[in-house]
């Protein structure tokens, strides 16, 4: 292992101002996670949220026993109040302050971990996307994480790696014929949960260069990776290129603050020396003065072997994820069980970034009536409604319900959740309708929902210089897919 580093780590004592850089990156992002969260979670698995926590920890607290307390670690099973969810996410943010401000850092990142990861948790289905694994796996590292110090240099490359790696090797994986057949990103910025105006420029791109983007997608999330355990230049190309495509990602996208995160992870394939090429010299000092007598602590040698044998099993479980994913579904009871258990714990992640591509935009439409003649709409603060309004950039922020409703018409283990808002808004419950634009029966709640399904697609340019569009949409009839145990019992039309 230290041959290894020897060979992969330049130098000593020279990620100095990467480490401080990445910190205080990791605070900004850590602030942004929690801030986006104040005003969602009580909607979401509060007292009169979709998915309440209370009862959800009743439940698994009879199924698992004791058990629930080690898979589903979280804070909450102190407390599922909306009182103490909203104290958790603005004690985040509080962490987070205090982080970029390094006091008491190694504290601090303890304490995101901890909160962040029962937020996770208490948001069930809604929390339960990459970026936040992400996020907890580099605050994990980021815990013991010192600038002289190679074992910790190069799980934040390794991280970096298997999510780039994994993410195109899923491509594959998964069969997709989209990606198999190099026809992906003519559908993708079209397709994408939660497009921003952005994507209807590269939508409209002839395909034949979409076609060509493809396959680059394809090489940099496959092969390049591969360079980042190289020498320094194949590295910094590495690096640069990683960077080039999360900056074309966000001319397109709405990933809240996941590109951000990525951007930040790429720092550890630099150092400090090409970093202060393009540092400006106030910030270099800046962050050197207010991280050096903390950062600059030599690594004691139990530290350093307490860290190699961290190293040593990140490094086993990281394999068997991608060997899981890329060949065998099943590696065996107990083999998918410690997996499973540092999935839980969000300690090392499986990461699989859009490995089948929808071919078609599908939006529900809401409706609610008091007497079933009259029918107002529910609509949502960032998907698309009108179709004259331009696809708003929200990233950072990361809105989850509006994320979530993209999934809604495409699988049917996502049905559960929809059955409980739609009975949430007969209920009016205000956490959950504060969540949309508006709630059209703020007087009285309806007393029958009905759903409707449409497919939406960008307008051409011809379109839109014609009638001002951005989308154009055909009605696909009503959505009724809710069958057996998932049908409401209260009126649906």
């Amino acid at each position: 292992m230290n041959l290894f580093l020897n060979n992969t780590i330049d130098g000593e004592n020279n990620y100095t101002l990467i480490s401080a850089l990445f910190l205080r990156l990791l605070a900004v992002i850590y602030f942004i996670a929690f801030f986006t969260m104040t005003f969602q979670i009580n909607g979401l698995a509060g007292e009169g949220g979709i998915l309440p926590l209370s009862p959800w920890l009743d439940y698994l607290l009879n199924d698992l026993g004791w058990a629930a307390y080690l898979h589903f670690p979280m804070i909450f099973w102190l407390d599922q109040s909306n009182e103490f969810l909203l104290f958790a996410t603005w004690a985040g943010c509080l962490f987070a302050c205090l982080l970029f401000l390094n006091i008491f850092p190694r504290f601090n990142l303890v304490l995101l971990f901890i909160f962040y990861l029962s937020v996770v948790k208490a948001g069930q289905t809604f929390m339960n996307f990459q970026w936040d694994g992400l996020l907890l796996e580099a605050g994990f590292l980021a815990i013991f994480l010192r600038p002289d110090s190679k074992v910790m240099i190069f799980l934040f490359r390794w991280l970096l790696f298997r999510l780039r790696f994994m993410s195109g090797i899923s491509k594959f994986a998964m069969g997709d014929p989209s990606w198999l057949g190099m026809t992906a990103l003519i559908y993708y910025f079209e397709t994408q949960p939660l497009p921003h105006f952005g994507a209807w420029y590269f939508h409209n791109l002839p395909e034949l260069i979409l076609i060509m983007a493809t396959v680059l997608v394809l090489i940099v999330e496959i092969i390049v990776p591969l360079m980042m355990f190289l020498s320094r230049r194949y590295r910094l190309i590495a690096a640069w290129i990683t960077l080039a495509l999360q900056l074309l990602i966000l001319l397109t996208s709405n990933h809240n603050w996941f590109n951000f995160l990525t951007i930040a992870l790429c720092l550890f394939l630099f150092d400090d020396k090409a970093l202060k090429r393009i540092l400006p010299a106030f910030i270099e000092s800046w962050l050197l003065a207010s991280w050096s007598s903390r950062l600059r602590k030599p690594t004691t040698a139990l530290s350093h072997q307490l860290k190699s044998i961290l190293a040593g099993m990140l490094l086993l479980v990281g394999s068997l994820n991608i060997y899981r994913l890329a060949i065998a579904d099943n590696l065996g009871y107990h083999t998918d069980l410690l997996l499973d258990v540092f999935q839980q714990w969000h300690i090392v992640n499986s990461y699989h970034v859009f490995p089948t591509m929808t071919t078609r935009q599908i939006e529900i439409k809401i409706e609610g009536s008091i007497d079933g003649k009259t029918w107002q709409p529910y609509e949502f603060i960032h998907r698309p409604n009108h179709l004259d309004t331009r696809p708003t950039v929200v990233l950072p922020h990361h809105p989850r319900l509006d994320w979530m409703m993209w999934f809604v018409p495409f699988h049917p283990r996502f049905l559960p959740w929809f059955d409980a808002f739609l009975i949430a808004l007969l209920d009016n419950k205000a956490d959950v309708t504060a969540l949309l634009e508006s709630n059209p029966f703020s007087e009285q709640p309806p007393n029958y929902l009905r759903v409707q399904a449409w497919r939406y697609q960008f307008t051409t340019p011809a379109e839109r210089a014609e009638s001002g569009n951005w989308w154009k949409r055909t009605y696909l009839g009503p959505f009724e897919p809710l069958p057996g145990k998932y049908r409401l019992s209260i009126p649906v039309h």
